[in-house]
């Protein structure tokens, strides 16, 4: 039985890491970064690392992709002053 999820879980973290790259959007890159950041948790448990699996919650499930989301924010907003400036 343990066998069985061990083989679901590594198929979804697949499965997720194969979207995560396929995926052009970087807002939609951030998001299923922390979808596969959460599968990387729960495999974890399941292979018995649960210290592991909470480290892999705070930092790859909320920490990473906050701060790409908050870049792929910032990278806009100069995009467009730089745009603005140009057209003055």
């Amino acid at each position: 039985m343990a066998d069985a999820v061990i083989v679901v879980a590594l198929l979804l973290v697949a499965a997720s890491a194969t979207t995560a790259v396929a995926v052009r959007d970087p807002v939609r890159q951030a998001l299923v970064l922390a979808v596969l950041g959460v599968v990387l948790a729960v495999l974890f448990t399941v292979v018995q690392a649960p210290d592991v699996a909470l480290s892999q919650l705070a930092v790859g499930s909320a920490l990473t992709p906050l701060l790409l989301l908050l870049t792929v924010r910032k990278v806009k907003r100069r995009g467009r002053k730089q745009k603005e400036g140009h057209r003055r």
